[in-house]
């Protein structure tokens, strides 16, 4: 029998119910593609090009929906604000954001993007040119150079791992401006990938045949590794000639007055997982929630952006206890259950844990995927046993989430959450429509579930297996009764 037929004999029924009952929503968007929903279309952007955060999405998606779903600005949210592009956008056309975002890369980043609104171009100018004529080995401190972690260690070649030392040494030691200093260090923090022997590569950093770590076995090779020299004198002068263009075009974010940057407000980061965070915001206080959780596909952030935390100032331990406190979408982390429990306890609102539990327990398409990963375990057919977990321990998280967004904001106000479904062994989890259902547990009417013209393929190692079957990428619109 082969494998696509066993896999018909799996069964369907609850999923194809769910899917009756959302069909009418599921429309696709003329304006929406791929570029959109993911990084791609900020490379040009004059601030999020700097730093190759993939997981975002655009700029550009959120003034889109932003001009389809609110009639006038008013308090948004963004409770997984990553790299902060929610924020930002919705900052220009005068919303006030608020954010939330634990992985230490995404407030730095959003640190850095306000310090470099408040950064004169010409001040920037003087630290562009003398660049061109400093030797960073020379300003070497062992003070500054990076303490490796476990994964990190042999990023980069001994002079590199010299002159990133030096650079910082020199920011801390000669730079007195606290703006222009944090936008020199974020300069250096987005060329850490380019100099390094790794590349980011989904699930984990892929190494370089070349590094010398003492466990690469790989024959990948990812090109010419720029020295950090070229590499920092390149991001600076991007950065320099993006703030001159900003301010000669005098369209905000960027002021041609820098020091008049209050005007538009700062942007309100707390940082923190939202399972915690979220609680703490009063009910129908926002108007509108703009957010991309992390999807459930295995990809681990600590590990993609290992680097950038040892950056930071992360050590191992930082780094084993971040991974469990992020929202379940590794086959690492554990079960968030108690943690649950007593955070709603310590709150004084046990109720409330228990109705979110009873509505993840009557979840009936999920447990059918759930029972058929089970099986697929108990025969070795998972690529990894911690699977079923994973798929579990997601979506009772994001049913706390989607109870706290329910609440807090405000009626006849909106969630807009952007996800991808996703396929294990060959079986489709419809994300989209499991996390709609549980919205409407809780108040959240779908207006609509926005397909892309082109989905997503599964992987290699599934679509050799499996055959070539597009997953849905969506934008989903749900609106407070």
């Amino acid at each position: 029998m082969s494998s696509a037929r066993a896999i018909l004999e799996y069964p369907t029924e609850k999923r194809d119910a769910l899917w009756q009952r959302f069909r009418s929503k599921l429309q696709p968007h003329l304006h929406l593609d791929r570029t959109l929903v993911s990084y791609q279309a900020n490379r040009s952007h004059p601030l999020f090009g700097w730093f190759k955060y993939r997981e975002g999405f655009s700029t550009t998606l959120v003034q889109t929906i932003l001009s389809q779903v609110s009639d006038k600005p008013a308090t948004l949210l963004d409770p997984f604000a990553g790299s902060g592009v929610a924020l930002f956008a919705a900052r220009k056309s005068g919303w006030k954001p608020i954010g939330i975002e634990l992985l230490p890369v995404g407030t730095f980043v959003v640190d850095a993007l306000q310090a470099a609104e408040r950064v004169q171009p010409t001040t920037f100018k003087r630290y562009v040119d003398r660049a061109g004529y400093e030797n960073w080995e020379d300003h070497y401190d062992k003070r500054f150079a990076l303490k490796h972690i476990t994964i990190t260690r042999g990023a980069f070649s001994p002079r590199t791992e010299r002159a990133i030392a030096g650079y910082r040494a020199f920011c801390k030691r000669k730079v007195r401006n606290p703006d222009v200093r944090r936008l020199l260090d974020f300069a250096c923090f987005c060329v850490l990938e380019s100099v390094s022997f790794t590349r980011k590569d989904g699930q984990y950093l892929r190494w370089d045949r070349r590094a010398r770590n003492g466990r690469t076995k790989s024959r990948f090779d990812k090109g010419r590794i720029p020295t950090f020299k070229a590499a920092i004198e390149l991001k600076l002068q991007q950065i320099y000639n993006d703030l001159l263009n900003q301010c000669q075009s005098e369209r905000p974010p960027f002021a041609a007055k820098r020091n008049d940057h209050n005007k538009c407000g700062a942007i309100d980061v707390r940082t923190g997982s939202c399972l915690h965070v979220l609680p703490e915001i009063p009910a129908d206080s926002i108007d509108l929630v703009f957010t991309s959780p992390p999807y459930c596909n295995r990809y681990d952030y600590t590990r993609t952006y290992a680097l950038e935390l040892v950056y930071l100032g992360l050590n191992d331990d930082d780094v084993k206890t971040l991974r469990q406190t992020m929202l379940s979408c590794t086959v690492e982390n554990k079960c968030k259950e108690a943690e649950l429990a007593a955070l709603y306890g310590g709150l004084n609102r046990p109720r409330v844990y228990d109705r979110v539990k009873t509505v993840f327990e009557q979840q009936a398409a999920l447990y059918e995927i759930l029972d058929i990963l089970d099986s697929l375990n108990e025969r070795r057919a998972l690529n990894n046993p911690n699977i079923p977990r994973m798929v579990r321990n997601y979506f009772l998280e994001m049913s706390f989430v989607i109870y706290e967004l329910a609440r807090v904001v405000r009626p006849g106000g909106r969630v807009v959450m952007v996800n991808d479904n996703v396929r294990y062994a060959g079986q489709e989890v419809p994300v989209d429509l499991i996390l709609s259902n549980i919205a409407a547990a809780f108040g959240l009417t779908t207006d609509h579930i926005w397909t892309l013209a082109r989905g997503k393929g599964n992987s290699s190692q599934q679509m050799g297996t499996h055959g070539r079957r597009e997953l849905r990428k969506c934008v989903y619109v749900w609106r407070k009764q």
